[in-house]
């Protein structure tokens, strides 16, 4: 068998992807990795990601996440992923981004937008070159995602229907973050003001606890001024990775892929998961939550804010408008895969997918053959 046919078979279904790609600048030391997942319903749209151990899986899965995401968001885009193999902290950031910005501008079909590593001013030096970034900054007539908090904004519109199907009360539930980032921090400030109490949260340096409750705000301003959650002085220390043994009722995942898998899901206490990262738990855990009762809400269902915005971008909306269809949008994607999971005994994952995918084959179907 030769290597392309290995490659094929390793990567591609009847969905795609259309297109890997693999950059290398060798002067500016750029190694990337771009994936176009399917197009039929229109251009996609991804974030760059920005981290030194990706790898082509990784980019690939969340590629097919994000054509997932805006099917079963009804948005007018296909999925892509692309993600920049380097330290996010880098002095050389901005050369990264421009270089990588031209490496990517005969791909018409793929508009980038910030991801975990990546910001507003990123989108801003990748527009700059090619014209073709959403996540802008302001000043450029964009929706800044991460300034407004899009993404956390729809993980807290998800809580409030996924609540109804678990009897769970968002005033006082106990709240656990995983990656107090641009989108735990951000999930966490709007479900506090929907009543629930942020317990814990970590970042890569640490976990911070407080059983009587942590202050959102303050924690968002240690975190910027400091760098990391550990700074907060009103609740104990302790490693990361305890944040999974602390009991609560909604857990937000909100970092890397696969932070919850076969081999320690069973140290997690909650009534909720709410995914506000892509890939942030397995198939298998999340069949073992399902099984204990545990509702675990897609990431591609529960975290759609960030793209929903990114659309209203794309076609020149304002963020009032974002924000007002974050919230219909996610609110009714919630209700239609929660009602199809029990009403007819599936894993709440196989009900999502299975209507994000009818759309994506539907859309595929009136694609003409050359």
């Amino acid at each position: 068998m030769d290597i392309s046919q290995t490659i094929f078979e390793e990567y591609a279904d009847d969905l795609g992807p259309e297109k890997i790609i693999h950059i290398y600048e060798p002067v500016a030391k750029l190694r990337a990795i771009v994936v176009i997942d399917n197009v039929a319903a229109g251009p996609a749209i991804g974030g760059v990601r920005m981290a030194p151990d990706l790898t082509t899986t990784e980019i690939k899965r969340l590629a097919r996440a994000m054509t997932l995401k805006n099917a079963a968001a009804g948005l007018p885009h296909g999925g892509g992923k692309a993600g920049i193999i380097a330290d996010p902290k880098t002095g050389d950031k901005e050369c990264l981004m421009r270089m990588f910005a031209r490496a990517i501008e005969s791909l018409h079909d793929y508009t980038p937008g910030p991801d975990m590593g990546t910001d507003e001013s990123c989108m801003a030096y990748i527009f700059d070159e090619i014209k073709r970034a959403v996540g802008l900054p302001r000043v450029l007539g964009g929706i800044p995602l991460d300034e407004i908090g899009a993404t956390g904004f729809g993980v807290a519109e998800c809580a409030e229907v996924a609540k109804e199907y678990i009897d769970l009360d968002l005033n006082g539930a106990r709240l656990v973050v995983e990656g107090f980032g641009n989108v735990g921090k951000n999930a966490a400030r709007f479900l506090e003001e929907k009543g629930a109490s942020l317990v814990a949260a970590s970042d890569t340096s640490g976990t911070v606890y407080n059983r009587d409750g942590i202050d959102v705000s303050g924690l968002i301003q240690v975190k910027e001024e400091k760098g990391s959650v550990t700074y907060y002085e009103d609740a104990k220390k302790l490693k990361t990775g305890d944040l999974l043994k602390i009991p609560g009722d909604i857990f937000v995942p909100a970092a890397r892929p696969d932070v919850i898998y076969e081999g320690n899901v069973s140290t997690l206490d909650t009534k909720l998961v709410l995914q506000g990262a892509n890939i942030a738990i397995t198939l298998g855990a999340e069949k073992v939550l399902h099984e204990r009762g545990v509702l675990s809400v897609p990431d591609f269902i529960a975290n759609a804010g960030g793209v929903i915005a990114a659309a209203v971008e794309y076609r020149h909306g304002s963020e009032k408008g974002a924000f007002s269809e974050i919230k219909s949008k996610i609110r009714a994607n919630t209700k239609t895969i929660l009602d199809k999971t029990y009403s007819e005994g599936l894993y709440p994952r196989d009900a999502a997918e299975m209507i994000a995918k009818e759309r994506v084959l539907s859309a595929m179907s009136y694609r003409k053959c050359i």
